[in-house]
């Protein structure tokens, strides 16, 4: 029988892999393999082994360039060695393959520079959105809840009833669509996965820290029309036990955190469309 694998990128600044990888494991993925870039770039890891990409935290390159940038364009123009092949090659066909993605803080910045979301029309080497500077002008270091929108094509979210709660560690966390109309493309079509909230779920908000960073529309995460591929800016990989959350001693919570639903439902999609 066919294994559900997942894989999950190292390299030039990630930090956030072995969490990732942990709750790939945990959320049902039968492998999950850490994979620095240069394995990638030789030729001795290919995507096509993989049914789930992850796109880690971290702080890529150093920010240089912006957050993520360098390594956007690393993606897009490097060749696999000893190949006419580009690395971009194997990542269009992953994604042409039905396959899922997804990244998390400064893999999200690097999904949105890289054009990958939100792919408006399927467009996704064209970047019109980015992550920016917090509105704070400082890095924050909290958690923050998170209004689910039920109308979503995300496949990550499936079965979220109005919300979860999740960490933040970011200083370039606030999304910015490039016009108005690409902002209500994004709305219009569902595709604002997650949004800053408040304490109850019920309304999106704009007000600091429970909206830590300004980002437009109060977005924290946003999909592509397929729902495979996303992005969001707080990190379910350091949510997967009741042992992470900040008030686990004072309060009765359930034995899994709220970050391993996206874990778990990318695991169900890809064992129901194993080959």
């Amino acid at each position: 029988m066919a294994k559900a694998k997942a894989i999950v990128i190292t390299g030039n600044g990630t930090n956030c892999e072995m969490e990732a990888a942990n709750a790939c494991r945990l959320g049902g993925f039968d492998e999950a393999r850490i994979a620095h870039i240069s394995d990638l770039l030789s030729g001795e890891v290919r995507l096509d082994e993989f049914q789930f990409l992850n796109l880690t935290g971290g702080f890529l390159d150093g920010d240089d360039l912006g957050s993520a940038k360098a390594q956007a364009n690393r993606l897009k123009y490097a060749r696999v060695e000893g190949s006419s092949e580009h690395l971009i090659d194997q990542l269009q066909k992953f994604i042409a393959d039905g396959k899922l993605i997804l990244g998390v803080c400064n893999g999200f910045q690097l999904m949105v520079k890289m054009g990958l979301l939100p792919a408006l029309d399927g467009m996704y080497l064209q970047q019109v959105a980015t992550l920016t500077f917090n509105d704070s002008g400082r890095f924050q270091d909290r958690w923050v809840y998170l209004k689910n929108n039920p109308a979503s094509p995300a496949v990550f979210t499936r079965g979220i009833d109005r919300g979860i709660y999740l960490p933040i560690r970011h200083g370039e966390g606030k999304f910015v669509a490039d016009s108005p109309a690409t902002l209500a493309r994004i709305e219009n079509s569902n595709l604002a996965v997650f949004k800053y909230s408040d304490r109850d779920y019920a309304q999106p908000t704009m007000e600091f820290p429970l909206n830590p960073n300004g980002s437009m529309n109060a977005i924290a995460g946003i999909c592509n029309e397929t729902g495979r591929l996303m992005g969001l800016m707080p990190h379910p990989e350091a949510f997967f036990h009741r042992t992470n959350h900040p008030r686990w001693t004072r309060e009765e919570l359930p034995e899994d955190g709220d970050g391993l639903i996206l874990f778990r439902n990318a695991a169900e999609f890809v064992r129901a469309n194993l080959v």
